[in-house]
């Protein structure tokens, strides 16, 4: 398996809306790109965040199908439209697990 990690750290002058609107359409991703396997995404609750407020892991079963979610155009209008005009940083950590 293929464990896909993003962080975001969401522009302090965005708004809550935006931010839970990003949420929703980062998770509606699973039942619109083939080859996600399973998908997790919310509010990073912790008090070490380093700022990063979002968090979205991803899995898949192979790099080809992590590369078949990078080029899926739902993929690419998600971050188009409700990533990119927010977030002013990610973090993203991709790794084989068992």
């Amino acid at each position: 398996m293929i464990e896909h990690l993003v962080l975001f750290k969401v522009k302090s002058e965005a708004s809550r809306a935006d931010a839970e609107k990003m949420v929703l359409a980062l998770r509606s991703l699973a039942g619109r790109v083939p080859s996600i396997r399973e998908l997790h995404c919310g509010t990073n609750f912790s008090n070490r965040n380093q700022g990063f407020t979002h968090g979205l892991l991803v899995t898949f079963r192979s790099r080809a199908d992590l590369d078949a979610y990078s080029d899926h155009p739902e993929h690419q209008r998600v971050v188009a439209e409700c990533v990119r005009p927010i977030v002013e940083s990610i973090v993203v950590v991709d790794f084989e697990s068992s």
